[in-house]
């Protein structure tokens, strides 16, 4: 890791030591002209891959014509996008925003203000799930179910609960006459790439309904084709009232999205929240070409495929290393559970030409392109046979 003392840039990240500085698909180059296999994908945001075509051809048109102009006045594209993602989903209405953390908080506030405004009951508690990752602003930190984010932000919002994830007889007893809502992510991707199981989450849904709560779906990182549907919420039969959009949504560019349903129109009247840049000209232009990229080539059928053969290959591949505990996932976001932690892995990884990302401290996020081929997939699973056996894991 990047120790050096002398940055401008304040200390918040500990960078790798790669400049990359050009990128085509699923590879990556660095200054010295160096290739990697990138299966980090700028975390989940390239599901496209580097610089996609379609993508950089609407950029470059937008550039030449408005860059920004506000909220305050129409955005064509950014109509287009709203009206693209309602029509393939369970929503009706979009809020757009910058990023995952500020579509969470667009989710907390819409909720509240759903059951203080328009319902007029007064609830504003929020359940979440213990190892949930929902942001870093204070909010959707408090919302977060780990420690590890809120060390020295205190105080913290009050108003959230927390429950065991997959465990509906806990989120059951949290239920209170100020409860408003219950947000998840269907898979954990942060803490180790954990999906939720199919009954808890129908049950959720219903348990929802029963009390009056709305059901907040985190997509930020599952969204948009990642994990071999469109929407995870897909896999499990459920309508969110609720999802959250952002990584996957422009390819790469900064975007995100709170999409609800047409009963929270009045929860988020005019003046009641906004965002200077959120779903501006050049960031909408970009979301059309992805998510239009996405369902022309119906990337997410082969995210599903890519998903499946990886998933199979590793398991095959690594049952032989001592090191290795398990092999898990949904689509291409994928998780490989080691007994040791991982981070000296990665960094060896990294020096053999395969970029990969921790899912907390003991596993490998596999999240590459969702244009990835069975060829680079099987380079990726040697290059990890290989380190492995360097390291002396092999069995």
């Amino acid at each position: 890791m990047d120790t050096t003392a002398n940055s401008a840039l304040f200390p918040t990240y500990s960078k790798y030591p790669i400049n990359l500085v050009k990128g085509e698909g699923t590879r990556l180059w660095d200054d010295k002209g160096r290739e990697y296999l990138d299966f980090m994908s700028g975390l989940a945001a390239c599901n496209l891959g580097h610089v996609p075509g379609k993508v950089k051809k609407r950029l470059q048109e937008q550039l030449e014509r408005v860059w920004h102009v506000s909220n305050l006045f129409q955005i064509p594209d950014q109509e287009k996008l709203a009206q693209m993602l309602a029509a393939h989903s369970c929503a009706d209405l979009v809020f757009f925003c910058n990023s995952g953390a500020e579509a969470n908080e667009a989710a907390i506030k819409c909720a509240r203000r759903y059951h203080q405004r328009v319902l007029k009951n007064g609830r504003f508690e929020i359940i979440t799930f213990e190892k949930s990752f929902h942001g870093r602003t204070l909010a959707t930190l408090t919302a977060t179910g780990q420690d590890k984010v809120k060390d020295g932000f205190f105080p913290l919002p009050e108003g959230f609960a927390y429950a065991p994830y997959n465990d509906i007889r806990a989120v059951r007893d949290l239920i209170t006459d100020k409860t408003a809502a219950v947000m998840l992510e269907l898979v954990q991707g942060e803490s180790g790439v954990h999906p939720a199981e199919c009954e808890f989450v129908t049950g959720l849904s219903e348990l929802c309904k029963e009390n009056g709560l709305l059901l907040i779906v985190d997509e930020v990182q599952t969204g948009l084709g990642r994990t071999g549907k469109l929407f995870a919420y897909e896999h499990y039969g459920i309508e969110p009232d609720i999802v959250t959009l952002a990584k996957g949504l422009a390819s790469g560019f900064p975007i995100g999205a709170m999409m609800g349903k047409q009963k929270l129109r009045d929860a988020f009247s005019a003046g009641s929240h906004a965002s200077t840049f959120g779903g501006a000209p050049l960031a909408s232009a970009a979301g059309l070409a992805t998510l239009e990229t996405m369902l022309e080539e119906r990337l997410f059928e082969r995210a599903e495929r890519m998903g499946a053969y990886a998933i199979q290959r590793l398991t095959d591949q690594l049952r032989r290393y001592s090191v290795i505990q398990a092999v898990r996932g949904l689509g291409l976001l994928i998780g490989i559970e080691c007994r040791e932690p991982v981070a000296p892995i990665i960094c060896e990884l990294q020096r053999h030409g395969l970029l990969v990302l921790p899912g907390g401290s003991h596993v490998i996020r596999f999240m590459p392109s969702l244009y990835v081929s069975k060829e680079e997939i099987d380079r990726a699973v040697d290059i990890i046979c290989t380190v492995l056996i360097s390291s002396g894991f092999f069995v």
